[in-house]
């Protein structure tokens, strides 16, 4: 930490999880500040409504700062945050905006105490994060929000509370048992950050393998994609009935793919070897509720984040490709989406 006993912590975003996350690190009695485009000045200059599933009640979420302009990062840090928080999608990470986002960071972190958590889900997106902003390995580590959270007034769920829920400006539910997962691609860093999110008292963070982390991530891809094209069934579902010769023939042969991508070494292969996806997805499914969770899944991965699926997938495959790997149900997925060669693969008949 710094000098100063109380962290001080730069959330990047303000979105479900900059908002969410911010929440809790302030109940563990940091100093948060959130770096947001000026349009969303407005909105953070009121304390931000919270819904939380679990009891049923409104929360006040007050006590952070905010500033506009990324060169405000090192000044307004100064003598240095303690953690930088991510929580931008990979895509807006990746753009011409956020390349120079991710610059700016590198130079008011760079050879300091600051430790940055790189929340933005992306394909192995670290290598990437450290080249451009030019931070050291052991400075930046991986996490993502496990806590299941959207914004009210673009998604309606089905709820006996929905009057109450309403007035929230985001809604979220923590029923994984952990809220925030880091991994230990920067041990350090990953075990300052779990101690800290842990002291907010109602939420927890584990560290897990940097390789387990991302097989469990990276594998749900295919699932999204398959859902978007099968109307988004119930998990439970998702491989009976008609669309059983999509789910055995194209989008299992497609996780397994991915599993084994050589970014994911043992974890990847033990992952391959598993059965029974549809189950782990149902009890996915069953273990959210009250949440409907492929309501939520639709407004997240297929309408939110749809294009960075998309970007995803495809560099899922490039990455198969390069290590030799023909990738045929991935590529035949991707051509299902109208996204790969041929506009429907070859891979999956019909």
């Amino acid at each position: 930490m710094t000098g100063n006993s109380q962290p001080r912590i730069l959330v990047i975003g303000a979105g479900s999880m900059g908002i969410i996350t911010g929440y809790h690190l302030t109940l563990a009695k940091a100093d948060v500040t959130f770096l947001v485009r000026p349009h969303r000045a407005q909105d953070l200059n009121r304390p931000q409504i919270l819904y939380c599933y679990e009891d049923n009640q409104l929360k006040e979420y007050s006590g952070y700062k905010y500033i506009t302009d990324p060169s405000e990062i090192k000044t307004a840090g100064a003598p240095g945050y303690d953690f930088i928080v991510i929580a931008l999608d990979g895509a807006s990470l990746k753009s011409e905006t956020g390349v120079a986002l991710v610059k700016a960071m590198g130079e008011a972190a760079r050879k300091t105490k600051t430790k940055v958590i790189l929340g933005s889900v992306f394909f192995n997106l670290r290598p990437w994060f450290l080249d451009v902003s030019g931070l050291a390995g052991d400075q930046v580590t991986n996490g993502h929000l496990d806590i299941h959270a959207y914004p009210p007034s673009r998604l309606t769920l089905p709820s006996e509370n929905q009057e109450v829920i309403a007035k929230a400006d985001f809604a979220y539910t923590d029923k994984l048992g952990h809220g925030f997962t880091v991994d230990d691609s920067a041990p350090a860093v990953a075990a300052a950050f779990a101690e800290l999110y842990g002291a907010s008292g109602v939420s927890g963070c584990i560290v897990a393998s940097a390789a387990a982390s991302a097989v469990a991530i990276n594998a749900l891809f295919p699932v999204f994609a398959a859902c978007e094209l099968l109307g988004w069934p119930k998990l439970r579902d998702v491989g009976c009935g008609a669309n059983a010769g999509l789910w055995t023939q194209l989008v299992v042969p497609a996780v397994r793919e991915i599993q084994g991508l050589g970014v994911h070494g043992e974890a990847g292969r033990k992952a391959a070897e598993g059965k029974g996806l549809v189950a782990e997805l149902g009890a996915w499914e069953q273990h959210m509720l009250p949440l409907d969770l492929q309501a939520f899944n639709r407004f997240h991965h297929g309408d939110k984040l749809r294009a960075q699926g998309r970007e995803h997938l495809r560099a899922c495959l490039e990455e198969g490709r390069g290590e030799g790997k023909e990738m045929r149900a991935l590529e035949g997925l991707l051509g299902r989406l109208g996204e790969g060669e041929g506009e429907g693969g070859s891979y999956f008949p019909g």
